[in-house]
């Protein structure tokens, strides 16, 4: 129960973020997008060391 409503409060604010302030809302996927594009270079980077 507490997570059905944790899921469907944190669905309600994403809604609101990107109504209300969606520069900064693109802001903050820009960011994480951004950080996971590191970590799998960060990957790849250590099995292409592991193979050669």
């Amino acid at each position: 129960m507490v997570k059905k409503i944790l899921t469907w409060g944190a669905i309600a604010f994403l809604i609101f973020f990107v109504a209300y302030r969606p520069q900064s809302a693109a802001d903050v996927f820009k960011s994480i997008g951004g950080g996971i594009m590191d970590i799998a270079t960060g990957f790849g980077d250590f099995f292409t060391s592991l193979v050669t």
